[in-house]
């Protein structure tokens, strides 16, 4: 069973990064942000195509920290390692800015690359990056990024590993910028242009128009942009619409209210009707499949000693 999971991609003929290009090609897709191994499964089991590891999410909700890139590429990589081993859709990667320069970018994505995951983004933030919805952000100089692009591009083994560039230039040096700066990422080789923080449904309008590549539309709530449908990103030419946070902020909410029931209450009986069981959670995890692993080992073992011993059935 776990090396079935493992190797579901080889046996398909087809690598994470071309089955989602195939996708987008095809049409736009809703991408929820994973946060850990377990909410990618649930997105999946959700019937999404594809999902998207959270950089928040994995600063906030594993270490605890603010999304500053405090993480460093072996703590991402190996989140990166559970939940591309934990579903059979498609995964990008939050790289932020790519852990470095040159010969670290590389590193990042030969890293993620055999991980399992369809491709990675990075961003044209300086280090330490922000919140693309917060102030105080700076950018690196165009020429720098493109450069990124181009060793990241090198760097994979895959031609199909997907490379999307995010730009923060609209909350920093305008959308004129912005708009400028994807132009040069396309150039350079990027194969999904994201513009981070724009501000009105005709700013994504107007970038859209100006811009031809694969986009990626980001519908973070409590930030810079309004909060547009799918349909309607869609219809503008987006075809990845992301959820980054929205699974981690309603499970912060539901954890939060839980525990102040659990602290008044001081029982859960009460809850029962408000959790996913313990049958459901099973399922999700796939615990019947580890347990008839179990049982084959210990089959197989059973007739190997038999064997050793020469004694007939």
């Amino acid at each position: 069973m776990a090396k079935d999971h493992l190797d579901k991609f080889s046996s398909r003929g087809s690598s994470p990064g071309r089955r989602l290009r195939q996708i987008i090609e095809k049409r736009a897709i809703i991408l929820p942000g994973a946060f850990n191994a377990f909410s990618a499964e649930l997105i999946e089991r959700a019937g999404f195509e594809a999902v998207y590891i959270s950089g928040a999410g994995l600063a906030n909700g594993v270490a605890g920290v603010p999304d500053i890139g405090l993480l460093s590429l072996a703590e991402v990589a190996a989140q990166t390692g559970y939940i591309a081993r934990a579903v059979t859709i498609p995964a990008i990667v939050d790289a932020d800015t790519g852990f470095g320069e040159g010969v670290h970018l590389v590193r990042a994505v030969e890293t993620f690359e055999s991980t399992g995951v369809a491709g990675i983004q990075i961003e044209d933030q300086e280090f330490p990056k922000r919140c693309g919805h917060l102030p105080g952000k700076r950018l690196i100089p165009a020429k720098e990024m493109v450069q990124k692009i181009e060793a990241a591009i090198r760097a994979r083994r895959d031609p199909d590993f997907m490379i999307v560039a995010r730009t923060d230039a609209r909350g920093v040096t305008g959308l004129r910028d912005a708009i400028d700066r994807a132009r040069r990422y396309i150039d350079a080789g990027a194969d999904v242009i994201f513009p981070e923080a724009l501000e009105t449904a005709e700013e994504f309008q107007k970038f859209a128009e100006k811009v031809d590549a694969p986009l990626l539309a980001n519908m973070t709530e409590f930030g810079k942009s309004p909060l547009l449908s799918a349909d309607d990103l869609s219809k503008m030419g987006y075809r990845l619409i992301l959820f980054p946070m929205t699974l981690f902020r309603t499970a912060a909410r539901a954890m939060e209210e839980t525990l102040a029931v659990l602290k008044k209450e001081g029982t859960a009986r009460g809850l029962l009707g408000q959790m996913q069981t313990r049958r459901e959670l099973y399922e999700v995890i796939r615990y019947a499949d580890y347990e008839r692993l179990d049982q084959q080992i210990a089959s197989s073992m059973k007739e190997k000693k038999r064997r050793k011993n020469g004694r007939p059935k």
